[in-house]
């Protein structure tokens, strides 16, 4: 008798418990997909940079010419440099020469307060021209100034159009001084043409 008194006592206990949920109002159910499981949020990767306009500085028939060039980030002036150095491109190769040496390695440049702007060059390379010292203070100085954004339409004819003129600013009192092995030339850059109107 007490195996089956427990039984019943068991089988009274379930149907209570059952009647008391059911008289709750949550109904008996199975499991229930919904979606797909939670993920991490993540924040998207900041968008790259819209290029940019600069002028880089190289001589057309021995005059000092602004040439515009696109670049990614125009706060990196070691990039700026970099580029100067690497010489006109094909394009304005047809007009253009320069008088900065090919270098074999990246310059290190650095910008202070004062605005004077340091590029030390790789080991051997020999003293720097004047022409070629003015390229790059003009470079230099005009690449630290405001900049405008890469229009739509910059390419005409194969060659980049020219950043408006209110996007631009004079190179006033910036200099450069060049460090090379034993020897450090500084130009300023108020002798710069200016630049070209659009």
């Amino acid at each position: 008798m007490k195996g089956s008194r427990g039984t019943a006592l068991s089988a009274g206990l379930a149907a209570a418990l059952t009647l008391m949920l059911t008289a709750c109002g949550v109904p008996p159910s199975d499991v229930i997909e919904a979606g797909e499981p939670a993920s991490v949020v993540r924040h998207p990767s900041p968008t790259p940079s819209v290029p940019v306009v600069v002028s880089l500085y190289f001589l057309d028939d021995g005059a000092l010419t602004a040439y515009p060039r696109p670049v990614g980030d125009p706060g990196d002036l070691g990039s700026v440099v970099a580029q100067l150095f690497g010489g006109p491109t094909t394009e304005e190769a047809v007009t253009a020469t320069t008088e900065l040496p090919r270098l074999t390695d990246t310059p290190d440049v650095t910008a202070d307060s004062s605005n004077l702007v340091s590029v030390k060059l790789p080991q051997g390379v020999a003293r720097l021209s004047r022409p070629a010292m003015l390229q790059l203070a003009c470079t230099v100085a005009h690449a630290s100034g405001p900049f405008t954004a890469l229009p739509a339409d910059a390419q005409r004819n194969g060659a980049l159009a020219t950043p408006p003129v209110d996007a631009q600013r004079s190179p006033a009192h910036t200099s450069v001084q060049v460090l090379g092995s034993g020897w450090t030339m500084t130009q300023s850059a108020d002798s710069c043409p200016d630049l070209p109107q659009p």
